[in-house]
């Protein structure tokens, strides 16, 4: 039989299809994108950004009081960023993790989980009070050990999960693991049964901005935010065809860069990929099982983060961490085939049994990576002007949390949000380019070597762990 060659295998051939396009955004309920802003407006808070770190602040400031005037204004439509191309995990972490959390903020760390599962009940709530149709699933996580060396890893976890009393994390060796989920490649899994849910998250985009309309905040899309400037006792913020003055000032624009300059070396857009497959038949997921529906994800340093959709698709996502000198957030850095073509391969060696499926999507985003993993947080121009932004890929529950940081800031309130050590914190900004982007390719070599030697650091990022720095997605 003649070799098959990466252009003719039948992972790839599978590709054939797929719209370039985010599946999720690729739906004939998509709302239309309301009118651009023309001439100028007042208001007491101007939210900049569209996707959830903006709409949850927009919404949580109207529900903290319905009197207080609120525009919301987004440079493209609601949702078409990072909030409505990602995979649909929503988290109760809010530091990326338990292993980040104990690595930064050992002392705080069962406080935030507290504060991260409040957090999610909150979601949780928000989205059955404003009926907003996501397909929102509390199915829960399983982190997939794939190696030998990941077992004891994942082992170790849970015995930090028991130590901070969380109950809700439950070990799989093996033959536990293949019955939720029959995989060859999987190992063990740490399964946290109730802190992640799985949804739509273009959808949750589009209810949350219809929360925001019912409540009275006036939104206006494609109005982009091109300056930000003290004006009197309150901001003034330019935009294409008018401007906005407000008494204080919401940024919510994540990976793109921040209208306070001072901000952006904290910042690296970075770009994710994921393909979507086409409906699994009723004998195809007999094959694999997943009969609990939960999100999966690998535990190398370049790991997959897969999950089954309402109408019985699987995304499949993760793995490359594609980073372009000078950290630009262009469309034309949404697609990258040579990923697309990887990822492939990798769902096909990890679920051999659904040979011959396709996939009808592949797509990409920019993803705000910060060195520490998890959101930071800050105010400008005296107080008037607060940001959230850094939350390296886990931004869909975060993002809420991160809005009530801003409007305490905002608001001047000493609360127990603004006193943890995670929100008066920064991480460490990322160095000019071109160190920068040689310091990532080397981070990226080394994670690599890592992932296919037993999870062995070498010097290089062994000692970006001890100043702190990291590199994730």
């Amino acid at each position: 039989m003649p070799h098959q060659t990466g252009a003719t295998s039948p992972a790839v051939r599978a590709l054939a299809d797929a719209v370039p396009t985010p599946f999720w955004l690729d739906d004939p309920d998509r709302p239309d994108a309301r009118s651009a802003l023309v001439g100028d407006e007042t208001c007491d808070l101007l939210v900049v950004g569209g996707g959830y770190s903006g709409l949850w602040t927009a919404l949580l400031a109207k529900e903290r009081d319905p009197r207080r005037d609120v525009v919301l204004i987004e440079g493209a439509e609601i949702g078409w960023a990072a909030s409505g191309r990602n995979g649909g995990f929503c988290a109760a972490s809010l530091t990326h993790g338990l292993g980040n959390g104990l690595a930064r903020w050992p002392d705080e760390l069962p406080r935030l989980e507290e504060l991260g599962m409040h957090n999610l009940d909150a979601i949780e709530d928000a989205v059955a009070r404003y009926g907003i149709d996501c397909a929102f699933e509390r199915t829960g996580e399983i982190d997939i050990a794939t190696e030998p060396h990941q077992i004891a890893e994942l082992e170790e976890a849970a015995r930090d999960a028991a130590r901070l009393g969380l109950d809700r994390h439950r070990f799989l060796d093996r033959d536990a693991l293949r019955a939720e989920i029959d995989s060859p490649t999987f190992r063990a899994g740490l399964w946290d049964r109730d802190g992640v849910a799985m949804l739509n998250p273009a959808r949750l985009a589009w209810g949350l901005k219809r929360a925001c309309l019912g409540l009275g905040v006036r939104i206006y899309e494609r109005t982009r935010a091109t300056a930000l400037a003290s004006r009197g006792a309150g901001m003034a913020v330019r935009t294409p065809y008018g401007r906005v003055f407000a008494r204080r000032v919401a940024l919510g624009t994540n990976a793109f860069p921040s209208l306070v300059r001072r901000v952006r070396p904290y910042i690296v857009p970075v770009y994710d990929h994921a393909l979507m497959t086409e409906p699994l038949t009723d004998d195809q997921l007999a094959a694999i099982g997943w009969h609990n529906r939960q999100g999966l994800s690998d535990t190398n340093n370049h790991f997959h983060y897969f999950r089954i959709t309402a109408d019985q698709r699987i995304l499949w996502g993760g793995y490359d961490i594609v980073y372009r000198y000078g950290g630009g957030v262009r469309a034309e850095f949404d697609h990258h085939p040579a990923t697309y073509e990887k990822l492939a391969q990798h769902f096909f060696r990890c679920f051999p049994q659904l040979e011959g499926l396709r996939f009808s999507h592949a797509w990409g985003g920019a993803i705000d990576t910060c060195a520490r993993f998890s959101a930071f947080f800050g105010t400008a121009h005296t107080g008037r002007v607060a940001y959230a932004a850094g939350y390296t890929g886990l931004g869909v529950g975060a993002t809420r949390f991160g809005a009530e940081v801003m409007l305490d800031l905002l608001d001047g309130e000493r609360t127990e949000r603004t006193q943890l050590e995670m929100v008066r914190s920064k991480p460490l900004p990322f160095p000019p380019e071109p160190l920068r982007w040689a310091g990532i390719g080397i981070t990226q070599w080394s994670m690599t070597r890592a992932d296919t030697h037993a999870g062995r650091r070498n010097l290089w990022l062994k000692g970006m762990d001890r100043i702190g720095l990291g590199f994730d997605s």
